[in-house]
């Protein structure tokens, strides 16, 4: 069990829940890319105690991010129940394997993956009209990526939206506002299994998850109404400098962490 021996102050862990509420509405991720570091660097939360906090965290905010995006008709229900399915087990596998594993192979593995959707989204544009053609192998896909992102999400505190959203584009077919609508209504029971297992094993500050959950909800309407504004050209040159700060921000993370050895 970690000891929660960091206690931030309200303000901070507000301001971290705003910032990861407006990214999640914009790209259709749950925000621990922006909330695992900052509770990790900023506030000085150990590492696993982050992740989990930032998998509690993102629970509320997916909850009234895919009802905005469900309220504008971009959800696509029958993905999103494929890939809940398999975010579910994957969540559970994540959070187990946080207590027993260093991540270090998947932080790198994690990070050559930005580096090819980053490139990918340069060369691909969805158009808002698309749609996913459902067939028993899109479907039974759709259950391994959910799979894979929940084990993800379980080990690096994510809701797996990084990793859902671009599939979702680039090999089912779907828009830019389906595939962030879908993902976030994925992350709902994938959040709730990964907290149900980091609350297990001592690896989840629940107050700290209020704190953030609760303002990251009230502001992840907005960045979704703005998701729709915006030309999908520009979604994904937005997307991809989002992407290409988190993987410069591991990378150096890594690399600093390797020289200080």
């Amino acid at each position: 069990m970690n000891d929660v021996s960091v206690r931030p102050h309200a303000l901070p862990l507000i301001a971290i829940g705003i910032l990861g509420g407006l990214l999640s509405g914009l790209f259709g991720i749950g925000g621990g890319t922006i909330i695992v570091p900052a509770l990790a660097l900023w506030l000085s939360m150990p590492q696993k105690l982050s992740a989990g906090t930032s998998v509690a965290a993102i629970l509320p905010t997916a909850i009234v991010g895919a009802t905005t995006y469900a309220l504008q008709g971009n959800v696509d229900w029958l993905a999103a129940a494929l890939l809940a399915a398999g975010i579910v087990v994957g969540a559970q596998v994540g959070s187990h394997l946080l207590s027993k594993l260093p991540v270090g192979a998947i932080q790198w593995g994690f990070i050559a993956f930005l580096a090819v959707v980053i490139v990918s989204l340069w060369f691909v544009v969805p158009q808002r009209d698309d749609q996913i053609t459902m067939t028993a192998l899109m479907g039974a896909l759709l259950v391994v990526v959910g799979f894979v992102t929940g084990i993800l999400s379980g080990l690096l505190g994510v809701g797996g939206g990084v990793v859902v959203v671009p599939i979702l584009m680039f090999f089912f077919g779907a828009s830019d506002l389906i595939a962030k609508g879908t993902s976030l209504l994925m992350m709902i029971p994938g959040s709730l299994s990964g907290t149900i297992g980091n609350f297990k094993r001592g690896n989840v500050d629940l107050r700290a998850a209020a704190y953030i959950g609760v303002a990251a909800s009230v502001c992840v309407p907005f960045g979704s109404v703005f998701a729709g504004w915006i030309d999908p050209l520009w979604g994904n040159i937005a997307f991809s400098a989002y992407l290409a700060f988190i993987a410069t921000q591991m990378l150096v993370r890594k690399l600093r962490g390797r020289a200080a050895k």
